[in-house]
């Protein structure tokens, strides 16, 4: 799944903060992710269509194979999406895996778990991953990737392939492929009447004046 690149330069302009608004009243369900994902290498913007990993337990010793084929298979400016069923004590990414994920043009990870090797990821390649920890475990002998391009619940939110990811130091927004266009829309719409109010409380020199006359906070 790839998106029109005027869509992704104009997800790239807006705020999470607006995107997750227009989700919110767009499809009426909560569309970012638990706050313990957060930026774990640079602030970088990450705005791309998500592929998708489930992993989950296991005694053996499995590679991510899943993980590690979707990384090479996957479309330039695609997200990688790892679902861990909540755990958060193991690194389901690190530093081999970025450097496929860099040569492969891919724009970003956003990990239900763990990353390791954060002073090589910013050294070599600055390259932008989102997760709910950084831990040196290793999912070998304890997780196995399951499945790829399957929906998968990351933070708190279920992640469909193709699903539009919008991430940025306030958090992770996951866009539904099926409504794009109008939460674009939508959070473009925000963005400028916010500027707007802003530039009204400024002027006026009231935040109640501003409130009242946008009836927006």
């Amino acid at each position: 799944m790839t998106y029109p690149d005027p869509v992704i330069a104009q997800f790239h302009t807006v705020a999470t903060a607006s995107v997750a608004d227009a989700v919110d009243l767009i499809t009426g369900r909560r569309g970012y992710l638990h706050h313990s994902v957060k930026p774990r290498i640079n602030d970088k913007k990450v705005v791309g269509p998500a592929v998708t990993v489930a992993e989950g337990p296991t005694d053996e010793k499995h590679p991510p194979t899943h993980a590690l084929e979707i990384i090479d298979a996957s479309p330039a400016g695609s997200v990688v999406v790892i679902g861990t069923g909540g755990e958060c004590d193991l690194a389901v990414w690190g530093g081999l895996m970025t450097a496929g994920a860099v040569v492969n043009g891919l724009a970003g990870a956003i990990l239900d778990g763990g990353v390791r090797d954060v002073t090589e990821i910013r050294r070599d390649y600055d390259f932008p991953v989102y997760a709910r920890a950084v831990s040196p475990g290793t999912t070998v002998g304890r997780f196995r990737t399951l499945a790829a391009n399957v929906p998968v619940e990351c933070g708190g939110v279920t992640v469909h392939p193709g699903d539009l990811i919008v991430a940025d130091i306030d958090g992770v927004v996951v866009v539904p492929q099926a409504h794009v266009d109008e939460v674009l829309a939508m959070s473009l719409d925000i963005e400028k009447k916010e500027a707007e109010q802003a530039r009204y409380i400024r002027e006026s020199g009231s935040l109640a004046a501003g409130l009242a006359k946008y009836n927006r906070i």
